[in-house]
Formats: C-alpha cells, sequence, structure tokens
C-alpha cells in the first residue's frame, strides 16, 4: 500500500506544467504507481480545463502562435519529457528480457530512461549502496537510481538541497518511517536521515537532487570532498 504521496501544492504545479522537469519526472513516475494520485491529478486537470474555459480571451501577439508550436514540436522531438505531463495511466512497461529483475515492471516514464539493453554502469559508494546517473535532458537537477542492498544501512547524510525519492521495488527505513513500492518522499536540504534496506530484498529507489548530499560525521571529512553533482 502506498502510504506517501506528492502534496497539494507539489500536484498542482505538475497539472499546471509549471513544475521543473525532473521534478515532473517523479511525480509522473509516482502518479503511474498510485491510483490514488491519479484520481487528484485528473481532479486539479479539469478544475484548470474549467478555470481556463472561464478566462477572457486574450488577443495572441504576432509571432507568439509560432513560437508556441517550435516549442511543442521540439518537446515532443524529446524521447524522455515528451509525455512527463501527459502520461499518466498506471501501466508499467517490461520491454526486452532483462537480467536484473529490478529493472522489470518499471513506470513507463522510468523505463524510457533506460538504454535500449538494459544494461547500466553502476557505480559503487560503499559496501551497501551503488548508483547510476541517468541522462534526462535538463541541467537542474541530478536525476539518478539508488541501489541499496537487503538489509544494507546508508551513510548517515543530510542535504544541500531539496531531493526527492521516490521507492521503485522493495522498501527501506529511516528516523521518520518505513517506505515502500511507489511511497514519493521529499526532503529539504539540512534535513537529516539514514535510509536502511529491509532485509527480504534490495531496495531500487529513484532521486531527483537540486544539490550534492553531505555525509555527517567524522567521515564527511573524508567523503564529501568527492562526492559530485551532475545534472543531465
Amino acid at each position: 500500500m502506498i502510504n506517501h504521496h506528492p502534496d497539494d501544492n507539489l500536484l498542482a504545479e505538475y497539472t499546471s506544467g509549471s513544475l521543473a522537469w525532473a521534478l515532473s519526472l517523479s511525480v509522473c513516475a509516482h502518479i503511474q504507481l498510485c491510483p490514488h494520485c491519479r484520481q487528484r491529478a485528473a481532479n486539479l486537470n479539469k478544475i484548470g480545463g474549467a478555470l481556463l474555459n472561464a478566462s477572457p480571451m486574450e488577443p495572441c501577439a504576432a509571432g507568439n502562435f509560432e513560437r508556441l508550436m517550435q516549442r511543442i514540436s521540439q518537446q515532443e522531438k524529446s524521447p524522455v519529457l515528451a509525455n512527463v505531463t501527459s502520461d499518466v495511466t498506471g501501466s508499467v512497461v517490461t520491454g526486452p528480457a532483462v537480467t536484473d529483475p529490478m529493472l522489470s515492471e518499471l513506470p513507463k516514464v522510468i523505463a524510457k530512461l533506460l538504454p535500449t539493453n538494459r544494461k547500466l554502469k553502476w557505480q559503487r559508494v560503499s559496501s551497501s549502496l551503488k548508483t547510476v546517473r541517468l541522462t534526462t535532458g535538463q541541467r537542474d537537477y541530478e536525476v539518478a537510481f539508488q541501489r541499496i542492498s537487503s538489509g544494507g544501512k546508508v551513510v548517515e547524510h543530510d542535504h544541500g538541497g531539496v531531493e526527492v525519492t521516490l521507492v521503485l521495488k522493495g522498501s527501506f527505513s529511516d528516523e521518520q518511517g518505513v517506505y515502500s513500492e511507489g511511497d514519493f518522499l521529499v526532503r529539504n536540504a539540512g534535513e537529516v536521515h539514514r535510509p536502511t534496506a529491509t532485509l527480504n530484498q534490495d531496495c531500487l529507489c529513484l532521486s531527483v537532487v537540486a544539490a550534492p548530499v553531505r555525509v555527517t560525521g567524522f567521515l564527511g571529512h573524508l567523503i564529501n570532498p568527492f562526492l559530485s553533482f551532475r545534472p543531465a
């Protein structure tokens, strides 16, 4: 059961098209997993449509319509971003045969981020954590898969900026609760936590961060200089 969802403000920004692309990606993936938020998004779209219909018409300045159509055309050419705000169905895709079951049956919008052969170059951060950065066609946030081995603990850290985490497979816990498949979490700058995967299986998460994390305590002096932040 999904217990953690985007708040009303975030979902309203998403449905209005004003949310940053990388954050829209995480919200869209959650909606594809969560019937409750699909209905919330549908209701917000209806409200937005009603408000638009009730608004007085404004004349369109010369050239504005052509520029708008160019922007729409450019977005449609992006294999990742074209459906970020429009594709909110609950389907998942399996794609070609995979050797890693953790990458099967992902939300459609996330599956589009995978290479065609579904082989990822994981980077080991610690004995319990592996990560791989994903290319999303934007330059504001780093988007990555985080994989915690079963029973593994991630080193305690805080955040230099907002971090959105969507649990895709398995579950983990921290000081504030337990999070399972489909749960959507937001951590703000300065919040400290130490995720721990449950014992029964690995945990795969999608993370969207606005700034690099900072390891706390003595280890931070050794590790933090090597932590990078690469939006793409």
